[in-house]
Protein backbone atom coordinates (compact mmCIF):
# COMPACT_ATOMS: atom_id res chain seq x y z
CA UNK A 1 0.00 0.00 0.00
CA UNK A 2 1.31 3.54 -1.28
CA UNK A 3 -1.43 5.65 0.47
CA UNK A 4 -4.14 5.99 2.38
CA UNK A 5 -7.28 8.03 3.13
CA UNK A 6 -8.42 8.77 6.59
CA UNK A 7 -11.10 10.30 8.55
CA UNK A 8 -10.36 12.05 11.93
CA UNK A 9 -13.57 12.92 13.80
CA UNK A 10 -13.87 15.75 16.57
CA UNK A 11 -15.16 14.57 20.05
CA UNK A 12 -17.23 16.35 22.64
CA UNK A 13 -16.93 16.34 26.33
CA UNK A 14 -20.51 15.17 27.81
CA UNK A 15 -19.22 15.84 31.72
CA UNK A 16 -15.66 17.18 32.67
CA UNK A 17 -14.50 17.43 36.40
CA UNK A 18 -11.30 18.60 37.63
CA UNK A 19 -10.06 16.52 40.50
CA UNK A 20 -6.84 18.09 41.77
CA UNK A 21 -3.50 19.44 40.75
CA UNK A 22 -0.50 17.92 40.42
CA UNK A 23 2.55 18.61 41.39
CA UNK A 24 3.85 18.29 37.76
CA UNK A 25 1.26 21.12 36.42
CA UNK A 26 -0.92 18.73 34.91
CA UNK A 27 -4.77 18.84 36.41
CA UNK A 28 -6.35 15.10 37.53
CA UNK A 29 -9.15 14.90 35.86
CA UNK A 30 -12.94 12.64 35.26
CA UNK A 31 -14.76 13.14 32.15
CA UNK A 32 -17.68 11.26 29.78
CA UNK A 33 -16.06 11.75 26.37
CA UNK A 34 -18.07 11.18 22.67
CA UNK A 35 -16.97 10.96 19.61
CA UNK A 36 -19.11 12.85 16.99
CA UNK A 37 -19.40 12.66 12.91
CA UNK A 38 -17.82 15.77 12.42
CA UNK A 39 -14.54 15.17 10.94
CA UNK A 40 -11.17 16.70 9.23
CA UNK A 41 -10.04 14.15 5.99
CA UNK A 42 -6.26 13.34 5.66
CA UNK A 43 -4.92 11.61 2.61
CA UNK A 44 -1.44 9.75 3.68
CA UNK A 45 1.62 8.83 0.75
CA UNK A 46 4.70 7.32 1.05
CA UNK A 47 7.05 9.73 -0.83
CA UNK A 48 10.82 8.85 -1.93
CA UNK A 49 12.34 12.12 -0.40
CA UNK A 50 13.47 11.74 3.48
CA UNK A 51 11.12 14.45 4.53
CA UNK A 52 7.30 15.06 6.28
CA UNK A 53 5.60 17.40 3.62
CA UNK A 54 1.96 18.75 5.12
CA UNK A 55 -0.19 20.63 3.10
CA UNK A 56 -3.38 22.49 4.14
CA UNK A 57 -6.73 23.79 3.28
CA UNK A 58 -6.38 26.64 6.10
CA UNK A 59 -3.32 28.96 5.88
CA UNK A 60 -3.03 29.63 9.68
CA UNK A 61 -2.46 25.76 10.44
CA UNK A 62 1.61 25.16 11.21
CA UNK A 63 3.07 22.60 8.46
CA UNK A 64 6.22 22.16 10.80
CA UNK A 65 6.69 20.46 14.16
CA UNK A 66 4.24 22.90 15.83
CA UNK A 67 1.49 20.83 14.06
CA UNK A 68 0.65 17.31 16.28
CA UNK A 69 0.00 15.55 12.76
CA UNK A 70 3.53 16.33 11.95
CA UNK A 71 4.50 15.44 15.62
CA UNK A 72 2.92 11.67 14.97
CA UNK A 73 4.52 11.12 11.79
CA UNK A 74 7.78 12.08 13.08
CA UNK A 75 7.43 10.05 15.85
CA UNK A 76 5.85 6.95 14.15
CA UNK A 77 9.39 7.47 11.62
CA UNK A 78 11.79 7.51 14.57
CA UNK A 79 10.22 4.83 16.33
CA UNK A 80 10.40 2.29 13.57
CA UNK A 81 13.86 3.68 11.79
CA UNK A 82 11.65 4.34 8.35
CA UNK A 83 13.59 6.48 6.38
CA UNK A 84 11.02 6.89 3.73
CA UNK A 85 9.31 10.74 3.50
CA UNK A 86 5.42 11.35 3.76
CA UNK A 87 3.33 13.70 2.05
CA UNK A 88 0.32 14.67 3.91
CA UNK A 89 -2.76 16.34 2.77
CA UNK A 90 -4.85 17.69 5.69
CA UNK A 91 -8.68 19.10 5.08
CA UNK A 92 -9.70 20.65 8.34
CA UNK A 93 -13.32 21.02 8.79
CA UNK A 94 -13.36 20.45 12.76
CA UNK A 95 -13.01 24.11 14.30
CA UNK A 96 -9.27 25.07 15.62
CA UNK A 97 -8.87 25.67 19.01
CA UNK A 98 -12.24 25.01 20.17
CA UNK A 99 -12.26 22.18 23.03
CA UNK A 100 -13.34 19.52 20.17
CA UNK A 101 -9.65 17.95 20.10
CA UNK A 102 -9.18 18.22 16.58
CA UNK A 103 -5.57 18.31 16.18
CA UNK A 104 -5.27 15.02 19.05
CA UNK A 105 -7.82 13.27 16.39
CA UNK A 106 -5.49 14.84 13.24
CA UNK A 107 -2.40 13.09 15.40
CA UNK A 108 -4.78 9.62 16.00
CA UNK A 109 -5.34 9.40 12.67
CA UNK A 110 -1.76 9.85 11.58
CA UNK A 111 -0.83 7.16 13.86
CA UNK A 112 -3.99 5.04 12.98
CA UNK A 113 -2.98 5.23 9.41
CA UNK A 114 1.00 4.57 9.10
CA UNK A 115 0.18 1.70 11.36
CA UNK A 116 -1.39 0.51 8.93
CA UNK A 117 0.62 1.96 5.63
CA UNK A 118 3.71 0.46 7.00
CA UNK A 119 2.41 -2.77 8.36
CA UNK A 120 3.44 -2.31 11.96
CA UNK A 121 0.79 -4.75 13.38
CA UNK A 122 0.60 -2.26 16.30
CA UNK A 123 -2.70 -3.02 18.03
CA UNK A 124 -4.52 -0.27 19.43
CA UNK A 125 -3.22 -0.28 22.85
CA UNK A 126 0.49 -0.13 21.19
CA UNK A 127 -0.95 3.06 19.59
CA UNK A 128 -2.44 4.80 22.46
CA UNK A 129 0.86 4.44 24.64
CA UNK A 130 2.87 6.30 21.31
CA UNK A 131 -0.15 8.78 21.10
CA UNK A 132 0.02 9.96 24.92
CA UNK A 133 3.46 11.42 24.19
CA UNK A 134 1.68 13.71 21.83
CA UNK A 135 -1.70 14.70 23.62
CA UNK A 136 -3.24 13.48 26.43
CA UNK A 137 -6.64 13.63 24.33
CA UNK A 138 -4.66 11.05 21.28
CA UNK A 139 -5.27 7.81 22.94
CA UNK A 140 -8.74 8.83 23.03
CA UNK A 141 -9.13 9.75 19.72
CA UNK A 142 -7.46 6.14 18.84
CA UNK A 143 -10.08 4.46 21.20
CA UNK A 144 -13.16 6.26 19.99
CA UNK A 145 -16.61 6.30 21.35
CA UNK A 146 -17.92 6.92 24.60
CA UNK A 147 -15.41 6.58 27.00
CA UNK A 148 -14.68 7.36 30.95
CA UNK A 149 -11.45 9.15 30.85
CA UNK A 150 -9.47 9.95 34.38
CA UNK A 151 -5.78 10.69 35.32
CA UNK A 152 -4.70 13.48 33.08
CA UNK A 153 -7.32 12.24 30.12
CA UNK A 154 -4.95 8.96 29.07
CA UNK A 155 -6.73 6.67 31.18
CA UNK A 156 -9.83 5.26 29.23
CA UNK A 157 -12.57 3.07 29.84
CA UNK A 158 -15.07 1.97 27.15
CA UNK A 159 -18.67 2.71 28.32
CA UNK A 160 -21.94 1.51 26.49
CA UNK A 161 -22.56 3.13 23.21
CA UNK A 162 -24.64 6.49 23.95
CA UNK A 163 -28.14 6.11 22.19
CA UNK A 164 -28.46 8.36 18.34
CA UNK A 165 -29.41 11.80 19.10
CA UNK A 166 -28.18 14.97 16.50
CA UNK A 167 -25.36 17.29 18.07
CA UNK A 168 -25.41 20.61 16.75
CA UNK A 169 -22.06 22.47 17.66
CA UNK A 170 -21.78 26.40 17.47
CA UNK A 171 -18.28 28.22 17.81
CA UNK A 172 -18.59 31.71 18.72
CA UNK A 173 -16.45 34.17 17.15
CA UNK A 174 -13.67 33.92 20.01
CA UNK A 175 -10.51 31.88 20.76
CA UNK A 176 -9.89 30.46 23.87
CA UNK A 177 -6.39 28.78 24.98
CA UNK A 178 -6.52 25.97 27.05
CA UNK A 179 -3.12 26.38 28.73
CA UNK A 180 -5.27 29.90 29.98
CA UNK A 181 -8.08 28.26 30.96
CA UNK A 182 -6.44 25.52 33.02
CA UNK A 183 -4.02 27.59 34.50
CA UNK A 184 -7.05 29.99 36.31
CA UNK A 185 -9.01 26.76 37.72
CA UNK A 186 -10.00 27.01 41.25
CA UNK A 187 -11.00 23.83 42.34
CA UNK A 188 -12.41 25.53 45.90
CA UNK A 189 -14.75 27.77 43.75
CA UNK A 190 -16.87 24.73 41.95
CA UNK A 191 -20.61 25.53 43.33
CA UNK A 192 -21.63 22.29 41.25
CA UNK A 193 -19.85 19.15 39.81
CA UNK A 194 -21.25 16.83 37.10
CA UNK A 195 -22.45 13.90 38.56
CA UNK A 196 -20.49 10.95 36.70
CA UNK A 197 -21.59 7.85 38.08
CA UNK A 198 -25.28 9.13 37.41
CA UNK A 199 -24.34 10.14 34.03
CA UNK A 200 -22.52 6.37 33.21
CA UNK A 201 -25.84 4.64 34.28
CA UNK A 202 -27.93 7.12 32.32
CA UNK A 203 -25.70 6.28 29.16
CA UNK A 204 -25.94 2.12 29.53
CA UNK A 205 -29.94 2.55 30.40
CA UNK A 206 -29.83 4.65 26.96
CA UNK A 207 -31.94 7.44 28.37
CA UNK A 208 -31.20 10.34 26.52
CA UNK A 209 -33.01 13.14 28.99
CA UNK A 210 -30.91 11.52 31.98
CA UNK A 211 -27.39 11.98 30.22
CA UNK A 212 -28.69 15.40 29.21
CA UNK A 213 -29.75 16.51 32.68
CA UNK A 214 -26.41 15.20 34.28
CA UNK A 215 -24.33 16.97 32.26
CA UNK A 216 -21.78 19.82 33.46
CA UNK A 217 -18.31 21.18 32.69
CA UNK A 218 -15.87 22.65 35.54
CA UNK A 219 -14.22 24.77 33.22
CA UNK A 220 -16.83 26.83 32.58
CA UNK A 221 -16.67 28.48 35.88
CA UNK A 222 -13.33 30.35 33.97
CA UNK A 223 -14.25 30.05 30.10
CA UNK A 224 -18.12 31.54 30.47
CA UNK A 225 -16.36 34.74 33.02
CA UNK A 226 -14.10 35.60 30.63
CA UNK A 227 -16.82 34.96 27.80
CA UNK A 228 -20.13 35.47 28.54
CA UNK A 229 -21.37 34.63 24.87
CA UNK A 230 -20.81 31.13 25.60
CA UNK A 231 -23.49 31.21 28.34
CA UNK A 232 -25.82 32.85 25.54
CA UNK A 233 -25.32 30.16 23.09
CA UNK A 234 -26.00 27.35 25.72
CA UNK A 235 -29.38 29.55 26.86
CA UNK A 236 -30.11 30.00 23.04
CA UNK A 237 -29.56 26.49 22.74
CA UNK A 238 -32.17 25.47 25.16
CA UNK A 239 -34.77 28.00 23.84
CA UNK A 240 -34.66 26.49 19.98
CA UNK A 241 -35.13 22.88 21.36
CA UNK A 242 -32.22 21.24 22.84
CA UNK A 243 -32.85 18.69 25.97
CA UNK A 244 -29.17 19.57 27.06
CA UNK A 245 -26.01 22.09 26.18
CA UNK A 246 -22.63 22.58 27.36
CA UNK A 247 -19.37 24.21 26.69
CA UNK A 248 -16.98 21.16 25.03
CA UNK A 249 -13.78 20.78 26.61
CA UNK A 250 -12.10 24.40 27.33
CA UNK A 251 -14.08 25.98 24.96
CA UNK A 252 -15.66 28.12 23.20
CA UNK A 253 -17.43 25.56 21.75
CA UNK A 254 -21.19 24.85 22.53
CA UNK A 255 -23.14 21.97 21.55
CA UNK A 256 -26.99 20.77 22.23
CA UNK A 257 -28.15 17.61 22.20
CA UNK A 258 -31.17 17.42 20.07
CA UNK A 259 -33.69 14.26 19.84
CA UNK A 260 -35.82 16.09 17.14
CA UNK A 261 -34.20 16.88 13.81
CA UNK A 262 -36.71 19.43 12.47
CA UNK A 263 -36.18 21.50 15.88
CA UNK A 264 -32.26 20.84 15.37
CA UNK A 265 -32.05 21.77 11.48
CA UNK A 266 -33.86 25.16 12.62
CA UNK A 267 -31.45 25.75 15.15
CA UNK A 268 -28.25 25.27 12.75
CA UNK A 269 -30.26 27.79 10.34
CA UNK A 270 -30.76 30.34 13.16
CA UNK A 271 -27.13 30.12 14.18
CA UNK A 272 -25.55 30.50 11.17
CA UNK A 273 -27.42 33.69 10.08
CA UNK A 274 -26.54 35.10 13.45
CA UNK A 275 -22.71 35.96 12.18
CA UNK A 276 -22.46 38.55 15.58
CA UNK A 277 -21.52 35.66 18.27
CA UNK A 278 -21.24 32.84 15.46
CA UNK A 279 -18.08 32.27 13.54
CA UNK A 280 -18.66 28.53 12.56
CA UNK A 281 -21.73 26.46 12.61
CA UNK A 282 -22.21 22.40 12.31
CA UNK A 283 -25.14 19.67 12.68
CA UNK A 284 -24.07 15.83 13.20
CA UNK A 285 -24.73 12.75 15.39
CA UNK A 286 -22.77 10.38 17.15
CA UNK A 287 -20.36 8.08 16.26
CA UNK A 288 -19.84 4.86 18.16
CA UNK A 289 -17.32 2.35 17.97
CA UNK A 290 -19.95 -0.07 16.34
CA UNK A 291 -21.56 2.62 14.21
Amino acid sequence: MESIHLKARAKINLALDILNRRPDGYHEVRMIMQTINLFDRLYLKKINKPEIIIKTNLPFIPTDNNNLVYKAADLIRKEFDISQGLYIQLHKVIPVAAGLAGGSSDAAAVLTGLNTLYNLNLSNKDLMALGVTIGADVPYCIMRGTALAEGIGEKLTPLDPMPNCYILIVKPNINVSTAYVYSKVNINEFETRPNIDKMIEAIKSSDLNKISSCMGNVLETVTIKEYPVIDKLKRLMLEKGAIGSMMSGSGPTVFGIFDDKIKARKALYDFKIDSSSVKQAFLTTIFNRKG
